[in-house]
Parts: C-alpha cells; structure tokens; sequence
C-alpha cells in the first residue's frame, strides 16, 4: 500500500513541516553534487554511527560533540531516490494535521525528539555498528504515531498494485499506520538474530520503532490544549 493523501485538511498553514521537508531537499540536492567519495564522508560526518554515540554516551564529553550532533543531523540526510521520496511523502500527508494539532513550535520541538528516541533505539539494539544511520524515518514514524492517536478515524487514499495496475482506495488512518508498524516490529524483531554485520548494512527498523512509540506517547504533552473540534472527534 502506498499512501498518496489524507480527508483532513490542515486550519493553519504547516510552516514547519514545509520547511522540514525544504531542508530535506535541499540537503539532499547538494548530495547529489558529490562524487562516491565525497558522499561517504559526507554521511560518515552527518550521519548517526552507533558506535561512536555509543562511546559519548558511555562517557560524554563537551570538547567532542559531533555524535550528538549527528543526531540532528542525520534527520535531513538521505542515502538515494527512494529513500527521500518514501520518507518526505509521508510527512508531506501525516506532517501538516500534526502540526495544526499542536502549533508551529511544539511540532518542530515534538519532531526533533521522536527523532532523538529513534537514533537512541537503534543505537541501543546494535551498539557496535560502525555504519552510518541516516534519514528523517525515525522522526517520520514519531509523527505518524502521534497521528494515529489524534486522527484514528481519518480516512488516507492508497494505491493497492494489482499487477501491473494501481487502484486508488480509501482506508482508516489506524489501519494502515498499525499495518506499517506491525511490519517494522516484526522486520526489527527478526532483524535481532542476524549477524552485526548484517543487521547493520540494512533498514534501520528499531529506529522506526523507537521513533513511532515515542510518539505515541509525546503527543499527549505537545499537543496544544486548545485543540479544534475536529481533533477532539477524531481521538475518540
């Protein structure tokens, strides 16, 4: 199932989820100026490496700050085409209605740390792996997570492939989200009895895990308190 959109439409204008996903572009734009070797370095320096945030965390230090600082980092860096496409759709469909629910500032700051709980999650399961973890899926999983509990009963417009064709058809916003997370619990799950090196070569699914259980959990402090008719229907 591919999501293309969703029934509701935002009251304020997603000045922050917009620019996040600028940002994303842009940073990505400027990856593709760069050759093999350049884009290696490029994601060793702003990408999230288990082991060495592992290593602060054990023992943290202000005169080395770069690997908590590449885990803010690491949000707006993409390793290709698809990887940016699949993440910056989903935020461009789960993103604004989140936005609206807890206003300009509480999203950026509830973004940010889902995308923290995430790299730590990761980093928690496989310590050791000396390869770079980068992209915004992590904070992405957060706002979907705080979607599924302030829109349950929202209606998102798939694309289901039959063959060679594609059918558009609406589903329940808490169907496919819990679709999605159930997949990435039992890929992470099964990702646990891999080898090191295996594991760390693939798709950061525990980092999707910490991120959407953080959010489900966060969005009940950064929403705003003054919420809209709407969100108070859809939460119940």
């Amino acid at each position: 199932m591919i999501p293309v959109s969703d029934a509701l439409r935002a009251r304020t204008r997603p000045y922050v989820n917009l620019s996040i996903i600028a940002a994303n572009i842009l940073v990505f734009l400027y990856e593709l100026t760069l050759n093999q070797f350049q884009l290696q370095e490029f994601f060793f320096t702003y990408g999230v490496v288990p082991s060495d945030l592992s290593a602060w965390l054990s023992s943290p230090s202000l005169t080395d700050l770069d690997p908590p600082r590449s885990v803010f980092t690491s949000m707006f860096v993409h390793g290709g085409w698809l990887h940016i496409i699949s993440n910056m759709l989903f935020l461009w469909i789960f993103g604004d209605n989140v936005e609206d629910a807890m206003g300009h500032v509480r999203y950026l700051a509830f973004y940010l740390v889902t995308g923290v709980a995430a790299a730590l999650a990761q980093t928690a399961v496989n310590p050791d792996a000396q390869i770079p973890s980068v992209g915004a899926s992590g904070a992405i999983a957060g706002v979907m997570g705080a979607y599924l509990v302030l829109y349950p009963f929202s209606s998102v417009a798939v694309l289901l492939p039959f063959f060679f064709l594609f059918w558009l058809a609406w589903i329940p916003a808490a169907v496919l989200i819990l679709a999605w997370f159930a997949l990435q619990l039992f890929s992470g799950v099964a990702e646990l009895g891999q080898t090191a090196q295996t594991a760390q070569a693939g798709v950061a699914f525990w980092a999707h895990i910490g991120g959407f259980v953080a959010g489900l959990v966060l969005v009940w402090f950064f929403r705003s308190k003054r919420r809209s008719r709407r969100t108070r229907e859809g939460a119940w």
